[in-house]
């Protein structure tokens, strides 16, 4: 149930007199956000943009992070990004059920169902190194309510593994690239299909890659038109812009 969800019933639970005004009062003392301290929750976020406040878990510590998804939990679903393993094992000790994903350094807690939209989120990797910040993208989509399917490796290097796969392709709503080295496999894909694409720059390369400057300034200019490019490694990014184009459609 996401806050939006949440709010309608407490409404609903006031005016069919099932909660008194001050019950209701009590459980909307928490917004628009909640104080923990070190950190103040956004509560109020999906309710102005469609999607609940993400935890950054690099630079927090597993403490905080732990009571974070705590009071979350009691609200929303909750997603945490860049989580190493030390810090998801703390956090699931004190918080039962919450899935840590080691390739995609994601932690998640699903607080009843998730509302799943209409239409598929196709993830393409250029080659297997990129899976991380694919499976980073894929958790993402799937906690914000879009099926998402990854096709990984087929990169420019073997183009021909990329020709066996454009049916599935052609049949998602948006397309998200991730490459690294040259960037070029966003190009390629923005020449052969029709549906908005956000290409994301991985660090993945040799010293030239230049930690993946070199993917972002090829995929910035792209000679395939309307090529989105979002931050380098930025797979939670390019999931929220592909969730929000899927999310425009009935």
């Amino acid at each position: 149930m996401d806050m939006l969800d949440s709010l309608r019933e407490l409404l609903a639970g006031v005016k069919a007199g099932d909660l008194d005004v001050e019950a209701g009062l009590a459980r909307l003392r928490d917004l628009p956000y909640l104080e923990l301290g070190h950190t103040k929750i956004d509560l109020h976020r999906s309710l102005r943009n469609g999607f609940p406040e993400v935890v950054y878990a690099a630079g927090k510590t597993p403490e905080q992070v732990a009571e974070i998804f705590t009071r979350m939990g009691e609200h929303s679903h909750v997603l945490a990004t860049r989580v190493s393993a030390e810090m998801a094992c703390h956090v699931q000790a004190a918080c039962p059920g919450v899935v840590y994903n080691p390739l995609g350094r994601t932690l998640t807690s699903v607080k009843g169902e998730i509302a799943w939209r209409e239409g598929e989120i196709a993830i393409v990797t250029a080659g297997t190194s990129d899976l991380p910040v694919a499976e980073e993208a894929r958790v993402t989509c799937e906690m914000f309510g879009s099926r998402a399917v990854v096709v990984s490796d087929v990169g420019v290097a073997g183009i021909h593994r990329l020709f066996d796969r454009l049916h599935t392709l052609r049949q998602a709503r948006v397309i998200i690239v991730v490459a690294g080295m040259e960037g070029a496999l966003a190009s390629v894909i923005g020449g052969l299909v029709p549906q908005p694409i956000v290409a994301v720059p991985t660090s993945v390369g040799y010293g030239a890659a230049l930690s993946g400057f070199t993917a972002l300034c090829g995929m910035l200019t792209s000679c395939a038109s309307g090529v989105t490019v979002v931050n380098i490694d930025n797979g939670f990014g390019a999931a929220c812009a592909a969730c929000k184009i899927n999310n425009l459609f009935p």
